[in-house]
């Protein structure tokens, strides 16, 4: 199988800091700089994670599975300076709620549901959307936190992959995301996305503690 192409650089000291996508564009912000410490990445979620931490953190294995990308980093500390978000679903499917948090204090910025039938994946997706609106109408550029591989996976492709079925009991809950993925198509966004490292820093601070 032949190795995949970088398609994302992340430029940590050079002459303009950021992700760029092209090898062209990380040229320009490292060529002459001394000290410039930069990295190509396969997936825009990769690059994301490296960019929030330190250089010196990064490690050099190759690449793995998805399920096991949070290897690839040696673990550094969460910035504190965001929001995180996180679901709650007695049963699966079952009553669902989600929210978001402030990270560094718990402070709540929203609270959505119960809903009577949905599911954790749609919950943490929602709760993502949900988040990313929240930040765009305030006008904030920090990072959000998720600790769900699959919602941050659904919102990077703008599709979700569920099995539930929509019915007269969770139509509710199947426009609000008919509304988030309306959202996700007319938007950009500025904001990281990044994945929240549980093992290491233990529960997010969104999570409903219901465990």
């Amino acid at each position: 199988m032949s190795k995949q192409k970088n398609r994302y650089y992340v430029v940590w000291e050079g002459a303009e800091k950021g992700i760029y996508t092209s090898w062209e564009d990380c040229r320009q912000r490292v060529e002459g700089f001394t000290g410039a410490k930069y990295k190509g990445f396969v997936s825009l979620e990769e690059a994301r994670v490296a960019f929030s931490i330190s250089p010196q953190q990064i490690s050099t294995k190759p690449q793995v599975k998805p399920e096991s990308r949070s290897k690839i980093f040696p673990v550094g500390q969460p910035i504190m300076n965001s929001i995180s978000v996180d679901a709650a679903c007695s049963g699966n499917p079952g009553a669902l709620e989600y929210r978001g948090v402030y990270t560094e204090t718990g402070v709540e910025i929203f609270h959505r549901g119960p809903f009577p039938e949905g599911t954790i994946n749609i919950g943490e997706f929602l709760a993502i959307v949900t988040g990313l609106v929240w930040l765009k109408q305030n006008k904030l550029t920090i990072p959000l936190y998720s600790d769900s591989y699959n919602g941050l996976l659904w919102v990077q492709n703008k599709r979700m992959n569920t099995k539930l079925q929509r019915s007269s009991k969770n139509e509710e809950l199947f426009c609000i995301v008919d509304k988030a993925m309306e959202w996700l198509k007319n938007n950009s966004c500025d904001n990281l996305l990044l994945k929240w490292v549980t093992s290491a820093w233990g529960e997010i601070p969104a999570d409903f503690g219901r465990k």
